[in-house]
């Protein structure tokens, strides 16, 4: 493994590079950058989802009166592919209620009033490990999910390992979404808990390499991370430098840009061989194994044409973002759309009450004008969403496909490999014409999935995200 990430190698069945660098230019617009994060006080109340993860909601185990603490559990994990959830807040809850997600599905949410003193819960203790079980276990029990933004619960990623499948361990420090900062912080002020996450999995995790994928954009951080695992370069963990481009932090192009493997349509990292952690969740599991405090804040970049004054805040899971955005100084009058997460594959939120998540890395408010689409026009075949394309798929043929009765739109996704799709939102945002090219995309999974479920035998390989 060299200093800078390979590149070159083709896909099977394609004439061009899996990933072609610099292709498509995203403005970075990291305002925040130099932003330390400030800790904002505890809002009035909380309101936690049982579900900030994928997979299964956890089961609320709190009533309404009931007083709570500071990491105490408040939701027990709902199945093996799922996580505990944690009060943020000291206070008594208010009640459980139903709430809508900003995808449409109605969700179980637990309130908290809290009563200001954030005071932790009196049976928290550092987690004993000896061990992999036990550390998977305790794991489990921190309600650690990925923190980058896809909510895949840790401890289930580690699984691979009593499967005897992970040969590399890659932590993923590349934040190529523009304006977002919060995993920078992390690696610029958490360098205690990213070193203590490390020597945990170099402890628990038969790994023949560990790996910190950072974009060469962000020097003082590598340089940080480089001097912080010195003594540790010779015994497999390296700091590799990537480049600059988007979407160099999607999974299957980091995998691929780090160790040459790819990850196979509908299949997980685990079965390339890898073990992917983003840093903000190494950090975390550091400081977890030091200190016995479950997941319960998170650290948000908060930016945007509509914010007027950017900075990184750490809040409590379950603040009202209208209390973070009132905490970071308000934002304008003309606002356009508000953004979990960064403006290429952000979700848009219908309502600045909506809660902090655990894999809330960013809230992102737009004025009105840059939230305006772009004018939607015919498609005039000029292959640039192709020639952009990461996965070097062809958006005009998913396109194409959802006209198309529902057997020959089947054939035509699987073809064209559409499960390959990491929805980067690279296709929409080159396009000349201004097609809703990734929306097409999710809406030929849904349909396709659809199809699966209602004719599995004709309909073949399945389409995952």
């Amino acid at each position: 493994m060299t200093q800078n990430a390979p590149t070159g190698r083709k896909m099977k069945g394609y004439s061009m590079p899996l990933f072609k660098l610099g292709k498509t230019h995203v403005p970075h617009r990291k305002n925040t950058a130099d932003s330390m994060p400030v800790r904002m006080p505890p809002p009035a109340e909380v309101l936690i989802p049982t579900v900030m993860h994928i997979g299964a909601p956890a089961t609320p185990i709190v009533a309404e009166g009931e007083p709570v603490f500071v990491g105490q559990k408040i939701a027990e994990a709902g199945g093996y592919v799922s996580a505990p959830i944690h009060a943020s807040v000291s206070g008594t809850v208010k009640g459980i209620e139903s709430i809508m997600r900003s995808d449409g599905r109605t969700v179980p949410a637990i309130r908290i009033e809290s009563d200001g003193n954030m005071t932790p819960y009196k049976d928290l203790s550092v987690p004993a490990v000896t061990d992999f079980d036990s550390f998977s276990a305790a794991v489990r029990e921190s309600g650690a999910v990925g923190l980058g933004g896809a909510g895949f619960p840790t401890s289930v990623k580690l699984d691979g390992e009593k499967k005897g499948l992970i040969r590399t361990v890659i932590i993923n420090g590349a934040e190529c979404e523009p304006y977002i900062t919060s995993d920078t912080q992390t690696m610029l002020h958490d360098g205690a808990d990213i070193y203590d996450g490390m020597m945990l999995l170099k402890r628990f995790i038969s790994a023949e390499e560990f790996i910190i994928g950072v974009e060469s954009n962000k020097q003082e951080c590598i340089n940080k991370l480089r001097l912080l695992f010195a003594e540790e370069e010779s015994h497999d963990v390296k700091v590799v430098a990537l480049p600059s481009t988007y979407p160099q932090g999607g999974e299957k192009i980091l995998i691929y840009n780090l160790t040459g493997r790819e990850v196979p349509e509908g299949k997980l990292p685990a079965d390339a061989g890898c073990l992917v952690m983003n840093v903000t969740t190494l950090a975390f599991l550091g400081k977890y194994f030091r200190t016995g405090m479950p997941l319960v804040e998170k650290c948000v970049t908060v930016d945007g044409s509509a914010v007027l004054h950017p900075k990184n805040v750490i809040a409590p899971i379950g603040t009202p973002i209208e209390d973070v955005l009132a905490f970071a100084g308000g934002i304008s009058d003309d606002v356009g759309k508000l953004l979990y997460g960064g403006p290429m594959m952000g979700i848009a939120l219908h309502s600045i009450k909506d809660p902090i998540l655990k894999t809330t890395n960013a809230v992102t408010v737009l004025n009105a004008k840059d939230a305006l689409p772009k004018p939607t026009t015919p498609c005039i075949h000029c292959g640039r969403c192709v020639s952009a394309c990461p996965m070097r798929l062809n958006p005009t043929q998913f396109s194409k496909a959802l006209r198309l009765p529902s057997d020959e739109m089947v054939a035509l996704l699987s073809e064209e490999k559409l499960g390959l799709c990491i929805e980067c939102g690279c296709c929409s945002f080159v396009c000349p014409a201004g097609r809703p090219l990734v929306e097409n995309n999710r809406i030929g999974k849904a349909k396709f999935k659809a199809a699966l479920a209602a004719n599995p035998v004709a309909t073949g390989t399945a389409v995952k995200k």
